[in-house]
C-alpha cells in the first residue's frame, strides 16, 4: 500500500513535523508498504493525484496542518487520513472554542480571557486589565489562541508583566487567551483509538514552564512514564482525557494536556496532531503500554482505513440534491 506522509509545511512548527515524518516514513517502511514523503506545498493536489495513496499519514502540525485545511481538502479528494476529522482538527485548534466546549460539558479547565487583536488596538482591551485581575488573579498564563507545541506561551506575575507577555502572544497569532494559572503537575495522556495509554508527567529542569525549547531540546526536561500516581487518581485523569478526546469530536488519536493541582485535574486544551518525534509524549506513552513505534504507525494507518465515511463521500454516493432542496 502506498502511504502518502504529509509533512513540512509553512507553520512554525516545520522542524518539528519533519522529525516526526521522517520516523513515521521509516516506520512505514518497516511495516512493508511504501512511503512517500510530501513537503506540504502548492503542489500538493498534483502530488497526491499523481501517487493515488491508499491512506494518507498526517505529520503536519500546528496552522495549516492541524486545524482542518488538510483535512478537508483530503475529504474532497476522497483520500483516507490519520487523525481527527475536519470539525475536530478546527476545534482542537481554537484554544478558546474548545474551552468554551469542554465547559459546556462540565469539563473542568481553568477559567480564562480572551480578545483579539483588533479589541486590543482599537476597543480599550487592554483597558480590561482591573476585571481579568479580578476575575483570574495572579499569575496568569498568556498565550496565542491558536498555535501547539507551548509557542508562545508567556508567563506573567504581576500585571506590569502582562502587556509584555501579550505582545509576545500577539507576535504568533491575532488573538490571545488569558488564562488563570493552576500550580501543580504537568500530565500529558494520550488517546489512541478513545483508550488512554499511560500518563506522561513532564518536569522542566529549570524553566516554569514547559515551553517550546523544553519540549524539544534533550536534556531540558525530565519525564516520568507511567507518572507516579495513585490507581484511583490515574484512573480519573485518564476518564476525564478520553471524556475530553469525545467532547471534542475526536477520533484515532490524540493527547490531551492537563494540569493536576490541589483542585484536582484541569484540561488545558487537546492536541488533535500530537508530535511523534524521537522526544514527544505520544511514542513514550506507547511505549510505556508495550507498543512500539512501528505497531503504533500500524494502529494509526488502520484507525484511518476504517473511519466513517467523510461527509463528501457520502454526498458523492447518494448523488445530486432534488431541485429545489
Amino acid at each position: 500500500m502506498k502511504v502518502a506522509v504529509l509533512k513540512g509545511g509553512s507553520s512554525l512548527e516545520r522542524e518539528v513535523s519533519l522529525r516526526s515524518a521522517a520516523r513515521v516514513e521509516d516506520a512505514v517502511g518497516e511495516l512493508g508498504h511504501e512511503a512517500i514523503g510530501i513537503d506540504v506545498g502548492q503542489d500538493l493536489v498534483d502530488r497526491l493525484r499523481e501517487h493515488q495513496p491508499g491512506v494518507v499519514f498526517i505529520a503536519l502540525h500546528g496552522p495549516g496542518g492541524e486545524d482542518g485545511t488538510v483535512q478537508e481538502l483530503l475529504e474532497i479528494l476522497d483520500l483516507p487520513y490519520t487523525g481527527p476529522g475536519v470539525a475536530a482538527c478546527a476545534l482542537c485548534m481554537d484554544k478558546v472554542a474548545a474551552k468554551h466546549e469542554m465547559r459546556a460539558d462540565g469539563i473542568p479547565t481553568p477559567d480564562w480571557a480572551a480578545f483579539n487583536a483588533t479589541a486590543f488596538r482599537e476597543l480599550g482591551a487592554a483597558d480590561t486589565l482591573d476585571e481579568i485581575e479580578a476575575r483570574l488573579g495572579f499569575p496568569l498564563v498568556v498565550k496565542p489562541a491558536s498555535q501547539g507545541s507551548s509557542l508562545g506561551v508567556e508567563f506573567a506575575a504581576t500585571r506590569e508583566e502582562v502587556p509584555e507577555a501579550l505582545l509576545a502572544a500577539f507576535s504568533y497569532d491575532d488573538r490571545v487567551l488569558l488564562e488563570r494559572y493552576v500550580r501543580g503537575r504537568e500530565l500529558a495522556i494520550s488517546v489512541l483509538d478513545g483508550d488512554a495509554l499511560p500518563i506522561v508527567e513532564a518536569i522542566p529542569r529549570e524553566e516554569d514552564f514547559f515551553n517550546f525549547e523544553a519540549r524539544y531540546e534533550i536534556g531540558r526536561t525530565d519525564y516520568v512514564c507511567p507518572a507516579e500516581l495513585g490507581s484511583d487518581q490515574t484512573g480519573q485523569v485518564q476518564e476525564l482525557a478520553t471524556r475530553t478526546y469525545e467532547t471534542l469530536g475526536c477520533s484515532g488519536f490524540a493527547r490531551v494536556d492537563v494540569m493536576l493541582g490541589e483542585q484536582g485535574p484541569r484540561v488545558l486544551e487537546v492536541n488533535a496532531i500530537p508530535g511523534l518525534t524521537d522526544t514527544s509524549l505520544f511514542p513514550m506513552a506507547a511505549e510505556a503500554a508495550g507498543i512500539d513505534f512501528t505497531q503504533l504507525v500500524g494502529r494509526i494507518l488502520e484507525s484511518a482505513q476504517t473511519r466513517p465515511a467523510s461527509e463528501t463521500t457520502l454526498r458523492r454516493q447518494a448523488g445530486p440534491l432534488p431541485a429545489g432542496s
